[in-house]
């Protein structure tokens, strides 16, 4: 069980059952604004607990039911910028027949809270909505203004949400100069007494791209040489099969270097993939990021079995890494082949900032303060936050949802996997850790 550290605040005893209540609202964002479901309900409710403490809350609707909430806290220091605390209420949907439990239950089992959302980011909303009552509720100010964001629409790219808000409603950010969200502050047991604690300071862009292949339409029983089925089978495959080129950024060489002398491993950075193979849990994590990638996703054709149809159309998930956009997009189009054609459905830049300065000191100490094990460490992450919609305002981003994680915990499939759960006591270690954090930051 993890220590209650120098203090224990009562937030760390209503994390779980927020955690829970928030499960509990099935948020499912499937893409389409027609069949997503529950942002409102679940900006209602944070607005709600908010309201029971004295804080004054804002919804704001980028389309019927996508909606995001925004708070803002004010501080002792009103010269200094504000930090954007951010976590999104939309989750990825499950399917129920797929799980060993309800997925929008909010079971508590084998020390654990299962459900979707539990950690991508329910928890951390969670953690954020408990610190600040019990702050309202004993009287605490942080040192500098802190701006809430409770958005929609994360998991298919925040235009309904986080970039809803930056293009419509930015003077509700105003002054933030630093922003904290998910998928960082997660550890990484070396020893009985070493945890690495991944902070995230950089992130891959997004390129979901819909490509598409053209041919001669006509009867499923003749002979066909024109398909574009084939061609575009054949260039998907392409595509899914190909390795692109490592690329060692200064993040992933860094953390790499970092994790490598204390692990004790040689660190060849001709060949990161060698250290990472032996990083166990989180070389899930740190695979991706030292190389662009391009999946396959969605295929689509056909109307009818005994038609060719003259048109076939896939998705691709591309991620890339920090100012390698361009030269990944036309290596891509090399590997498609002339005859398939490329349209964006998103695309958004990498983000990444340096790990130094006041605000990387306090979560390092934050996170000491509670495991005197703690050492944090840079990374990038695969994925992609709604950190790519506050950087268009200029706000140094970070991931920091501190959760303290049992050593045998695979967490990287914990996201949009079956049966995704956080421990118990890793929440109630992240509220404390949250707690003293914005304290001092």
């Amino acid at each position: 069980m993890t220590s209650p550290g120098p203090s224990s605040p009562a937030s760390a005893d209503e994390v779980v059952d927020l955690c829970r209540d928030l499960i509990r609202i099935d948020t499912t964002n499937t893409g389409d604004n027609a069949t997503s479901a529950g942002e409102r309900v679940a900006a209602e409710y944070v607005a709600e607990k908010l309201a029971e403490v004295g804080v004054d809350s804002e919804i704001r609707e980028s389309a019927p039911g996508r909606a995001s909430l925004i708070a803002r806290i004010p501080g002792t220091d009103p010269s200094r910028g504000a930090l954007l605390v951010h976590g999104h209420l939309d989750v990825v949907p499950a399917d129920p027949g797929e799980w060993s439990v309800d997925p929008f239950g909010g079971e508590i089992r084998d020390g654990y809270l299962w459900g979707r959302g539990a950690v991508d980011m329910k928890d951390f909303d969670a953690m954020v909505l408990a610190v600040i009552r019990d702050w309202q509720r004993t009287g605490v100010r942080p040192p500098r203004d802190l701006v809430l964001a409770f958005t929609a629409d994360e998991e298919a790219g925040g235009d309904y949400g986080a970039h809803f808000l930056v293009d419509n409603h930015a003077d509700l950010l105003e002054g933030c100069t630093e922003a904290i969200g998910e998928v960082g502050g997660f550890s990484f047991t070396v020893s009985e007494d070493l945890r690495l604690y991944l902070i995230e300071t950089a992130e891959k862009g997004i390129q979901w791209l819909r490509v598409t292949a053209h041919g001669r339409p006509g009867h499923g029983s003749m002979i066909h040489d024109d398909n574009a089925i084939t061609a575009l089978a054949e260039a998907v495959a392409r595509v899914g099969r190909h390795r692109f080129p490592l690329v060692l950024t200064d993040t992933a060489r860094t953390f790499l270097a970092e994790v490598s002398a204390l692990l004790g491993i040689e660190f060849d950075p001709a060949d990161p993939e060698a250290t990472i193979a032996k990083l166990g849990p989180i070389a899930g994590f740190v695979g991706a990021t030292v190389r662009n990638t391009a999946n396959p996703t969605r295929l689509d054709a056909g109307y009818k079995e005994n038609v060719v149809p003259s048109r076939a159309t896939a998705t691709i998930d591309c991620r890339t890494l920090p100012g390698q956009s361009e030269s990944f997009l036309a290596e891509l189009r090399e590997i498609l082949g002339p005859d398939i054609e490329i349209a964006h459905v998103q695309r958004q830049p990498a983000v990444e900032t340096t790990f130094d300065g006041a605000l990387v000191e306090a979560m390092s100490a934050a996170l000491r303060a509670f495991d005197p094990g703690a050492r944090a460490v840079p990374y990038m992450l695969s994925g992609g936050t709604d950190a790519k919609a506050w950087q268009r305002l200029g706000i140094r981003c970070f991931g920091f949802a501190p959760l303290r994680l049992p050593p045998d915990l695979n967490f990287a499939n914990l996201f949009h996997g079956i049966d995704e759960r956080v421990p118990v006591e890793g929440l109630r270690f992240g509220a404390r850790v949250l707690d003293r954090f914005l304290r001092t930051c």
